[in-house]
């Protein structure tokens, strides 16, 4: 069974994966008419799938690194009657993706789920292994009512998962019954198999009031621009189940309902985006079912926001590590959040389709594009613009370390080689970009993996970056 399609791999962060306050939607035809129109179908897969098309499944995105190769059904290996479906998680050198996922997709009109609170399934694996993601609710349609468990410990032998449906009463015409994610993280790089089996909606009877949270359960505070989007991330659900265990899963934004304190200043959409709209101060919460959320956001609007000025550099002389004037590299990540002695804190927004990397709480931050590594042999300087809010506090200053991997790559260590340098007060602005440019002294420049930004015992608190790359002139 290998008919699938692929689409683009979704950032489940639901975040955290982003116009007017959002109260509750008032639907334009009757619930009695909704519920009559779409089948109650609960099972999924039993030994075969239910009610799907043979390209029921759709993977995710080969260009992000899914390999599509692994997705079968099989014989030798069921928990109940003689089917199951296999999943060959592959190593994480094949050259053909190091990771697979998907979703299984009903392709017909969709289904009524408003009977059921939870998704059930059996699985197990070759090995004990972690799976990145386990869920139902993406179909690439804007996946309104995904719900994930992240990190799910799987054994050698068949164990039921259970995945609580947030509010089933917005399932009216759900077409995502599946979606799974699953790497080689913890086997050492070394590919495996998974089988899962029985998948279906059942009622079970969620024992005990679900908590809710927004960001993490934190109240926060981001300072912010007119025109900035700000995503309400760290969205989850916390349940008991009847057995008494505690699930936790992570869950998109349709299904709460969002407020804020002050429209004038910052609004909020069904997707949980913040827009800006106006200088002051706004708090945005949010409910599910009528029951608040924990955590909330607190915008601290300083008015209007000016972008740095477009680049210059022709596409074809320019590697590029964040800009969106520019196709981007693979990059591991913008914040590696190194603890136990980083303090910064990341709170990223985006002006008119402009992104904006936001550092708060700033002592060091690193980029990491260790997979691959950059060759910038071609490459004669760095590029960056910065921003810092505020008054440019006394005797400001800036330093930046370029690292070369070396031969030995990111874990080895003995053979990197860095270019440091300080960009100081004089070159800095408050409430302003600064546009810098540094030539290229790195030696060699051949597998260029990080970027470190450093207070280096200055009073800089806070700072957006923006068009980070290298490029030749």
């Amino acid at each position: 069974m290998k008919n699938f399609m692929f689409k683009s791999q979704l950032s489940f962060v639901l975040a955290g994966l982003l116009s007017v306050v959002v109260v509750s939607c008032e639907r334009g035809f009757s619930d009695e008419i909704a519920l009559a129109t779409y089948p109650d179908i609960p099972e999924v897969f039993t030994d075969t799938p239910v009610s799907l098309t043979d390209q029921f499944f759709v993977s995710f995105d080969p260009a992000d690194g899914a390999n599509v190769n692994g997705f079968n059904t099989d014989i030798k290996e069921a928990y109940l009657g003689t089917t199951s479906i296999r999943l060959d998680i592959p190593s994480s050198k094949d050259p053909q993706g190091n990771f697979m996922g998907g979703i299984f997709l009903d392709r017909n009109k969709g289904r009524n789920l408003t009977n059921y609170d939870a998704l059930t399934f059996w699985a197990k694996a070759s090995t004990t292994a972690t799976v990145g993601l386990f869920g139902f609710g993406t179909d690439f349609e804007g996946d309104t009512h995904a719900a994930g468990l992240s990190n799910t410990l799987l054994t050698t032998y068949w164990r039921k998962y259970t995945i609580p449906i947030p509010d089933a009463s917005k399932l009216v015409q759900e077409k995502g019954m599946f979606s799974f994610s699953a790497g080689t993280s913890d086997t050492d790089g070394l590919g495996y198999t998974i089988w899962v089996d029985e998948i279906r909606f059942e009622k079970l009877g969620i024992v005990a009031q679900p908590l809710t949270s927004i960001f993490g359960g934190e109240d926060t505070t981001q300072t912010a621009y007119t025109d900035a989007v700000v995503k309400t991330t760290g969205i989850t659900q916390t349940v008991t189940l009847g057995d008494g265990s505690v699930v936790t899963t992570a869950i998109a934004p349709g299904y709460l309902d969002f407020k804020t304190s002050d429209p004038a200043v910052a609004q909020v959409n069904e997707k949980g985006e913040i827009t800006v709209v106006g200088a002051g101060t706004a708090t945005i919460t949010a409910s599910l079912n009528g029951v608040d959320a924990v955590g909330s956001m607190t915008i601290n609007s300083m008015g209007r926001f000016d972008l740095p000025a477009s680049p210059a550099q022709a596409a074809a002389d320019v590697i590029s590590i964040f800009s969106d004037a520019y196709e981007n590299v693979p990059v591991d990540f913008y914040n590696g959040y190194w603890e136990p002695y980083q303090t910064t804190t990341s709170a990223d927004f985006d002006v008119n389709g402009d992104n904006i990397l936001s550092y708060e709480n700033f002592n060091f931050v690193g980029h990491q594009f260790g997979s691959p590594t950059v060759d910038a042999s071609q490459m004669t300087h760095f590029h960056f613009d910065v921003f810092i809010p505020g008054t440019l506090p006394s005797g400001a200053k800036l330093k930046v370390t370029i690292k070369d991997f070396g031969a030995n790559g990111a874990d080895g260590g003995n053979d990197d080689t860095t270019q440091v340098f300080t960009i100081q007060s004089a070159d800095l602005a408050g409430d302003a970009w600064s546009s810098i440019d540094v030539a290229l002294s790195l030696s060699p420049k051949t597998k260029i993996g990080q970027l470190i930004y450093e207070n280096d015992g200055s009073n800089v608190t806070a700072l957006y970056l923006d068009n980070v790359y290298f490029y030749k002139q």
